[in-house]
C-alpha cells in the first residue's frame, strides 16, 4: 500500500522538504569553481549547508517513521494472523510515540536562527556597586568567563582595563572569538550581584556587591559604515600592563563617534596601530548595537521575554558564597555548585536560559525564514 506522506503531516512535511531541496542545492553550489574563489560567499553558503544538515537528517527519520506507522496500519487492516497483529500493534504504538518527539525537535530545528548570534563577542565587565569588593568580583567575573571560553575553544583579546585598587577591575573590556559566540554570551549581559565576607571584612559580616556584564554582537565593516571623517583619535600613554615601553609612548588610542558621542580606547598593545584597529572595533560593535537594541525592542513589544538580552540595568544572576548558591532570577534556576560555576562551568545556566528563549519563539509563533542566496 501507498504512502501519501503529505495527507498525514502535510504543513510540516512541506517545510521540510523545502529545506531539502535548498540543502541539497547548497551542497551542489560549495562544489562549484565560482563559488570556491569567491570566499565570502562561500563561507556563508558552507555554514548554511552545516546549519541545515541536522534538518534534513530529521526530515529523513520522520518520513521514514511515517511510512512505517502506514505500513503497521496496513497489516492491522488486513492480516489475519493474531501474533503478528499484535507486534504490529506495539511498533504502531512505539512509532506512534517516536513521532511526537520527533514534532517536538523538529519544532525547534525550525527556530529561525539570528544571523547576530553566529558574530564573535565584545564583553565588557565592570565594577558597580561595593567600592573594591565590587573590583574584586569584576575580576572573578572575568576569570569565570576566561576558564569558560578556553573549555569552548574560543580565543580572549584584551582591549582596555581599568584595574581596581585592591585587585581586580573597575572596568576590562575584551573580545571574544569563535564559533556562535554572541548567541551564547548574550545571556551574560546584566547585572551580578554577588553576597560573600569581604577580604578587607574583619567582623565577618557579609557584603552584597555588584558587577555589570555587557555583551555585544562584534560589528564587521559591512555591518556598520563608520565616516573616519566623523571620528575624533586622540592618543596617550599607556596607563595599564604591559612594560616600561608601552607606557613612555603614546601607543593608547582613544576614538570617538562625533555624530553619537560614543567612545572607545584601547591601551592593550604596545603598537598604536593595533590598539586603533581594535578601539576602532567595539566603537563600531556599540554603534551596531544601538541599532540592534531598536530591533529587539520591536521584538520585545510582540513577544516579552524572560531571557530579554537587552536591559544592562536588570539583576539577572546572584552569586551567594555563604550558601554555595547561584541563582539566576530571570528563569527561577538555582544551583548549589557556586565553587564550580565561579570555575568557569556556566553553560548548564546558559542551556537552561536557551531552553526558555526558544520555547518563548516557538509560543510566539515566529515563522521559519529561509535565507535564500
Amino acid at each position: 500500500m501507498s504512502l501519501n506522506i503529505h495527507n498525514m503531516s502535510s504543513g510540516l512535511l512541506s517545510k521540510l522538504e523545502f529545506i531539502k531541496d535548498r540543502w541539497e542545492e547548497v551542497g551542489k553550489l560549495i562544489t562549484d569553481p565560482t563559488i570556491i574563489s569567491d570566499m565570502k560567499r562561500y563561507v556563508k553558503l558552507n555554514k548554511e549547508y552545516k546549519d541545515l544538515e541536522p534538518i534534513v537528517n530529521a526530515y529523513y527519520d520522520y518520513k521514514n517513521t511515517l511510512e512505517n506507522i502506514d505500513s503497521s496500519k496496513s497489516i492491522l487492516e488486513t492480516e489475519k494472523d493474531d501474533e503478528f497483529r499484535e507486534m504490529a500493534k506495539m511498533e504502531l504504538d512505539e512509532l506512534s510515540d517516536k513521532k511526537v518527539t520527533l514534532e517536538e525537535d523538529i519544532k525547534f530545528l525550525l527556530i529561525p536562527k539570528d544571523p547576530t548570534d553566529t558574530k564573535n563577542a565584545v564583553v565588557e565587565v565592570r565594577a558597580g556597586t561595593g567600592g573594591d569588593e565590587a573590583s574584586i568580583f569584576a575580576g572573578d567575573l572575568f576569570r569565570m568567563y576566561s576558564k569558560y571560553c578556553d573549555s569552548k575553544g574560543w580565543k580572549i583579546e584584551i582591549v582596555d582595563v581599568s584595574e581596581g585598587t585592591s585587585g581586580g577591575y573597575k572596568e576590562i573590556i575584551f573580545n571574544v572569538n569563535g564559533e556562535d559566540v554572541f548567541g551564547t554570551m548574550k545571556f551574560e549581559s546584566g547585572v551580578h550581584r554577588v553576597q560573600r565576607v569581604p577580604a578587607t571584612e574583619t567582623q565577618g559580616r557579609v557584603h552584597t556587591s555588584a558587577a555589570t556584564v555587557a555583551v555585544l554582537p562584534e560589528a564587521e565593516e559591512f555591518d556598520v559604515q563608520i565616516d573616519m571623517n566623523e571620528v575624533k583619535k586622540e592618543t596617550y600613554c599607556s596607563s595599564g600592563p604591559g612594560g616600561q615601553s608601552v607606557n613612555t609612548t603614546y601607543s593608547a588610542v582613544r576614538l570617538t563617534h562625533i555624530p553619537s558621542g560614543i567612545v572607545a580606547q584601547c591601551q592593550d598593545q604596545k603598537s598604536q596601530i593595533k590598539n586603533f584597529d581594535k578601539a576602532l572595533k567595539v566603537l563600531r560593535s556599540r554603534i551596531y548595537e544601538i541599532e540592534l537594541q531598536k530591533r529587539n525592542a520591536e521584538i520585545d513589544s510582540q513577544r516579552k521575554s524572560q531571557v530579554s538580552t537587552g536591559d544592562r540595568s536588570a539583576k539577572i544572576r546572584t552569586y551567594n558564597f555563604p550558601q554555595g548558591r547561584v541563582t539566576d532570577h530571570r528563569i527561577n534556576l538555582t544551583l548549589y555548585s557556586l565553587s564550580s560555576i565561579i570555575d568557569g562551568d556556566i553553560q548548564k545556566i546558559i542551556d537552561e536560559l536557551k531552553i526558555v528563549e526558544n520555547a518563548e519563539k516557538l509560543k510566539s509563533g515566529e515563522s521559519l525564514q529561509i535565507n535564500a542566496n
